[in-house]
């Protein structure tokens, strides 16, 4: 059995934890929300610390100081359906908080880390850097 078969999430240790994370660059991506329906809209403009091509946190360990809002999954956040359900479906923290399995593409089940690209779940190579993102243009749309 694989970890993530037998271990809870809110019992996984931090490496643990790491690992479920496939690199799709989903939950790094600039959203908004209308402040009249909630409904939340995906750019394709990636956080300032993601890159672009490989889909991978330029300072990882230093993320929540340089952006604020960025996205910190827990396992609180997963025990929320409303917040989970703001992670991508493919998510593999969501797959299991909801009782899934990890799909067949996810590295820890491939054992590979370009798997995730090789499916097309990833977003690398599909996005821009969010200092280039043209915000008048978006909203003006």
């Amino acid at each position: 059995m694989k970890f993530w078969e037998t271990t809870a999430l809110s019992k996984m240790n931090r490496e643990q934890w790491e690992q479920l994370c496939d690199g799709c660059g989903r939950c790094c991506t600039v959203v908004f929300e209308d402040e009249h329906s909630g409904e939340k809209v995906q750019t394709n403009a990636a956080c300032q610390l993601l890159n672009c091509q490989t889909c991978r946190c330029s300072d990882y360990p230093n993320r929540f100081a340089k952006v604020p809002d960025c996205t910190l999954i827990t396992p609180e956040l997963l025990a929320n359906d409303k917040q989970r359900e703001d992670l991508p479906y493919s998510c593999a923290y969501r797959q299991l908080a909801e009782g899934r399995p990890l799909e067949p593409w996810h590295p820890l089940v491939s054992g590979s880390k370009t798997s995730v690209i090789e499916a097309g779940i990833s977003m690398a190579g599909q996005l821009i850097p969010e200092q280039e993102f043209d915000f008048d243009e978006w909203f003006s749309e």
